[in-house]
């Protein structure tokens, strides 16, 4: 079972302006690496890489790597940051898994839609992401 609480990760980005991916990342606690075009995709693929890394090895039963591998050596060109993650809260924003619901339509949208081949599923799924803002 995943904890709903917040996990903080150290990550250490350098910067290399002569790579297509400036933003290499180094994620100590999970053994990964990463890159980002920017400061921020950099930090996001970090957290996309923690949380998927982490996910994974639970599903495998292997033990939440807790982070600790914390170092204040600094080197050039290099920057130090710390990542925040639910992991709780990721997994469920990442699981694909879908669910039968059923609703009810006016009968003329349903036939508009059926003659137009609209697939009700997407379309509500659509809308619901864009009002939900996620």
């Amino acid at each position: 079972m995943i904890e709903d609480k917040i996990y903080i990760y150290p990550i250490y980005i350098t910067v290399d302006p002569n790579e297509e991916y400036p933003y290499f990342v180094e994620i100590p606690d999970i053994d990964g690496f990463t890159q980002g075009k920017d400061l921020a995709e950099a930090i996001t693929m970090a957290r996309d890489y923690i949380g998927f890394a982490v996910i994974d090895k639970l599903q495998h039963g292997e033990p939440l790597p807790l982070p600790d591998k914390i170092e204040y050596v600094q080197h050039e060109n290099q920057i130090k940051t710390l990542v925040d993650i639910n992991f709780k809260k990721y997994k469920s924003q990442h699981d694909n898994k879908v669910v039968k619901k059923t609703l009810t339509i006016p009968k003329y949208l349903n036939e508009l839609g059926n003659e137009k081949g609209i697939n009700f599923s997407l379309t509500l799924t659509e809308a619901l992401k864009e009002k939900l803002g996620v």
